[in-house]
C-alpha cells in the first residue's frame, strides 16, 4: 500500500488517539455532573454544558447516554474534584484541578511532576489567594450584530468580551457565580458555541 497509507494512517491513528482522551474526559465530566445534580439535564445546568461539551468535539450520543446511565447506577466510580496548589520553576504560582477516584495515588504522581520540574507542591491555600474562578464562554459571531449581541451578554453577566473578527469568534469572560445565568441566557437567545470549543470554568490570575 506505501508510504502514502502509512502516513495516513499514523495521522488517523493520532487523531483517534486524541478523540479518545477527549471522550474519557469528558465521560467522568459528565458523571460528576449527573452525581452533584441529577440526571436530567434540562434541571442541571453543569450536566448541560457537558453535553455541549461533547457535542463541540463529536462525541457520539450513545457514549454520552452511557456516561450518564453509569452515573445514574448505586455501584458506579465516585469521582472526587480536587484542588492542589504548587510552585513550578523560578516559584511561578500553579493550581492543579483534579477529577480522581483515588487521592492517594493522584498526590503521588503530582509531586513526580514537580519535582522533575523543579517545582513542589504546596500547602492548601498557599497560592490560591492569588487566583479567582472565571467562566469562559467562545462563541460563534458569524452573523451576530455587534451591538445587540453585546447589550444581551451584559445583561447576562459579561465582565469581558472580545470580538476576533480573524477567526469569527466573541470571547465571553464572566464571574463564576454568573456563569448558570450566561449559559441559560445564550441558550434562550439561540446564540452557538464556537464548533469544538467549550464552555468552561477556570481559574485566573489576579492582576
Amino acid at each position: 500500500m506505501g508510504r502514502i497509507f502509512q502516513t495516513r494512517k499514523a495521522t488517523m491513528f493520532k487523531r483517534y488517539a486524541k478523540m479518545a482522551k477527549q471522550f474519557t474526559k469528558i465521560g467522568r465530566e459528565i458523571v460528576m455532573a449527573v452525581k452533584q445534580g441529577g440526571p436530567h439535564p434540562e434541571l442541571n445546568p453543569k450536566l448541560r454544558a457537558c453535553i455541549a461539551n461533547a457535542k463541540a468535539v463529536n462525541m457520539p450520543k450513545t457514549n454520552v447516554e452511557s456516561a450518564i446511565k453509569r452515573a445514574s447506577e448505586k455501584d458506579s466510580s465516585n469521582f472526587d474534584e480536587i484542588l492542589y496548589e504548587g510552585y513550578g520553576p523560578f516559584g511561578v504560582p500553579v493550581i492543579v484541578e483534579c477529577a480522581t477516584d483515588n487521592p492517594t495515588r493522584t498526590i503521588a504522581n503530582l509531586r513526580l511532576y514537580f519535582s522533575r520540574a523543579n517545582g513542589s507542591v504546596g500547602t492548601t491555600g498557599s497560592v490560591s489567594f492569588m487566583f479567582e474562578r472565571k467562566g469562559l464562554f467562545k462563541i460563534d459571531s458569524t452573523g451576530l450584530n455587534h451591538d445587540d449581541v453585546e447589550l444581551d451578554i451584559i445583561d447576562y453577566g459579561a465582565e469581558d468580551l472580545t470580538w476576533d473578527d480573524e477567526n469569527n469568534e466573541l470571547i465571553v469572560q464572566v464571574a463564576f457565580t454568573d456563569f448558570g445565568s450566561m449559559q441559560a441566557g445564550l441558550e434562550e437567545k439561540n446564540i452557538l458555541l464556537r464548533k469544538r470549543s467549550k464552555r468552561i470554568s477556570q481559574l485566573q490570575q489576579k492582576n
